[in-house]
């Protein structure tokens, strides 16, 4: 059971995904003090994308989107300084409903979140298999020539890999974030299947715009 309030750690350019790693490092004494917390009590801390224009107030309360993801801190290392090094494995999508009022003692930011459940249902297996299949034949190109443990792992889960490619694919934030929001893996392949087209598509246009005749 996921508690309903947790720490956030809104960064301009990073989305995490559920079951996918992230590494981090940690250097602001206020995420300093979020990593030491978290680490004594559940690990847990929800990674969100900051809103454009969050410059302006970026060591206050700058504006967040309000989907995220719970991580959990599975590796941690404290350098002498007191930076850390860490990892964290994506559990949970959540929505952010609102957030804590700030205390004297805590220097960073906690959000009421509720959790989605992204669990595929059955009736969607073979469909999230398909689609899969699609997704594969897009990207395999990418992989061409990599060591074998960056290939596609064929026994992945579908919807692990689904959210993998999500998060280390080359998408801007706004792009991931939105595959994100999307209602589960399936929808979230279908997306990233028609985002990768739109893309390529474009890259063509553009390319035949520039041919000389």
């Amino acid at each position: 059971m996921f508690p309903s309030s947790i720490p956030i750690f809104p960064l301009p350019s990073v989305v995490l995904f559920p079951n996918v790693f992230l590494p981090l490092h940690i250097f602001e004494s206020r995420y300093r003090q979020m990593v030491a917390d978290a680490l004594s009590d559940d690990r847990i801390i929800g990674m969100v994308l900051l809103k454009p224009g969050f410059e302006n107030d970026y060591e206050g309360r700058p504006p967040i989107y309000g989907t995220g993801c719970a991580g959990l801190i599975t590796h941690v290392e404290r350098a002498d300084d007191g930076r850390y090094n860490l990892i964290l494995r994506g559990l949970e999508k959540f929505i952010v409903h609102g957030e804590e009022d700030p205390a004297t003692d805590r220097l960073y930011r906690r959000g009421l979140v509720t959790m989605v459940d992204e669990a595929v249902p059955g009736h969607e297996r073979e469909a999230l298999a398909n689609e899969r299949r699609r997704l594969e034949s897009m990207v395999a190109p990418l992989f061409d020539g990599a060591p074998a443990e960056h290939r596609l792992p064929k026994t992945m889960p579908d919807e692990d890999l689904v959210n993998a490619l999500a998060q280390y694919l080359e998408f801007d934030p706004l792009e991931k974030l939105a595959l994100l929001e999307r209602k589960g893996p399936l929808a979230r392949c279908r997306s990233m299947v028609e985002l990768l087209e739109m893309k390529a598509l474009s890259k063509r246009t553009v390319g035949d715009a520039g041919t000389v005749h």
